[in-house]
């Protein structure tokens, strides 16, 4: 079954943009303009949304605007519209569970304490795909809230965006439906020393 539908996680704003939240959207702003699609709002999902051609495949993007913890707000709706099978369907967000420039493909799960996660599963259930961008952890859980909403270091970013590099040429895979490859690819990928 190939995806459908990708969505990238994160806040709105310029103020968020570049946050270690916005992973997920660096991931569908990066796509959209590879591939020449137009991210336009969508009153109806509370969002942007585009369409376009993505390795010969007919692909949906969307970000949401609703903020991370009411992601939920603007995915439900969209899957709901255009009765996307949860297999169809990729979300790509930050991870604080793996490192920054580690990157892990996973479906089905928990939510993992994500907010995006969280406000999404209860409606669709869980067992769709997931692009987990690390970002590292900051060490202790009343630090988490600061991470997230702050700017990656500069050799951060630069592992963060190496990652990414790696779910782009996966991505063929993953919309061919060879999803245990894109894992390979995309699970196996580890920094130069």
């Amino acid at each position: 079954m190939s995806i459908k539908l990708i969505v990238g996680l994160g806040n709105p704003g310029q103020q968020y943009m570049f946050t270690r939240h916005n992973a997920g959207f660096w991931f569908v702003q990066h796509l959209a303009q590879q591939f020449n699609i137009t991210l336009s709002p969508d009153k109806k999902f509370h969002g942007v949304t585009g369409r376009g051609q993505i390795h010969g495949h007919d692909v949906r993007l969307l970000l949401p605007l609703t903020f991370m913890n009411k992601s939920g707000e603007s995915v439900v709706p969209m899957v709901n519209f255009y009765n996307i099978a949860n297999n169809q369907l990729l979300i790509a967000h930050d991870e604080l569970d793996i490192p920054a420039g580690s990157i892990k493909l996973k479906t089905g799960g928990g939510h993992g304490g994500h907010n995006g996660l969280r406000d999404i599963t209860p409606h669709i259930g869980s067992d769709f795909h997931r692009l987990r961008v690390g970002i590292g952890h900051p060490g202790h859980k009343s630090k988490v809230s600061g991470h997230v909403l702050s700017k990656a270091s500069a050799n951060e970013q630069i592992d963060i965006d190496s990652a990414l590099t790696v779910a782009f040429e996966a991505l063929p895979l993953l919309l061919d439906g060879d999803v245990e490859r894109a894992r390979e690819k995309i699970n196996g990928f580890k920094l130069p020393d």
